[in-house]
């Protein structure tokens, strides 16, 4: 007997939820340093935190693989990817590009909506700062300059940021990122928003730059710190 049309259209939407579902548990397990860089990917232990079979966790993995997060080894399964400082070092220098070269846009196209979008974005992100959880001060701030580039209207340019975002953040989550606290990220936040209202495209690229480059220096110092760390506890 034929499956009716209805139902088989029911349990491919229930396979698919399932799978997004699965996708984005294993994102927030990454966020949160739940799966950490250099980890074996289990099946069954991600199946049973999430709470379903393994077909969908397969099948969000494979996803999160697409998108560079995690790489497949045949025959061994899936793991994610050891600390590279040089792919860090490149995906800043990337951002840095890309988020200066919008500036332009936003700013031309900036209207009082835009204007009032990006310091809300602004005021989330300072309310974030006073907050202990890292995680929640790391969301705003990826927001803040999203929101930034987003009122360029160039969609491409910004997949691309909010990809290099994941990579930063899933690929080695914040608590490895950022050991240590990064000084007064807001003020410079408030500046960037400052010069961009008032339409001085050189000072908004100049601050904005300079802050990439020092974010850049500030992760890096911490993550050679870690690496020298770990080789000494090894020895």
């Amino acid at each position: 007997m034929k499956a009716m049309p209805g139902r088989s259209k029911k349990q491919a939407n229930r396979r698919a939820d399932l799978t997004r579902k699965a996708y984005l548990g294993i994102r927030r397990m990454l966020f949160h340093n739940e799966i950490v860089p250099g980890q074996k990917i289990g099946y069954r232990d991600l199946s049973e935190r999430l709470g379903m079979s393994q077909t969908p966790v397969i099948q969000a993995l494979k996803w999160l693989e697409f998108q560079q997060l995690v790489r497949r080894e045949p025959n061994r399964g899936y793991y994610t990817e050891p600390v590279s400082t040089r792919e860090v070092e490149e995906i800043y220098d990337l951002r840095g590009l890309i988020e200066t070269s919008l500036l332009p846009k936003t700013i031309e196209r900036l209207d009082r909506s835009g204007e009032k979008e990006l310091k809300k974005a602004l005021a989330d992100h300072q309310q974030a700062a006073g907050n202990e959880y890292l995680h929640d001060r790391l969301v705003r701030d990826k927001a803040f300059h999203l929101c930034l580039a987003s009122l360029s209207g160039c969609r491409v340019q910004l997949n691309a940021l909010t990809n290099l975002f994941d990579l930063l953040y899933l690929k080695y989550g914040g608590n490895i990122l950022f050991s240590t606290a990064m000084n007064k990220p807001d003020a410079v936040h408030e500046t960037i928003v400052t010069h961009v209202c008032q339409r001085d495209l050189e000072r908004a690229q100049a601050v904005l730059g300079d802050h990439i480059r020092a974010v850049k220096a500030h992760v890096l110092a911490g993550l050679d710190r870690m690496i020298r760390e770990k080789k000494i506890s090894a020895i």
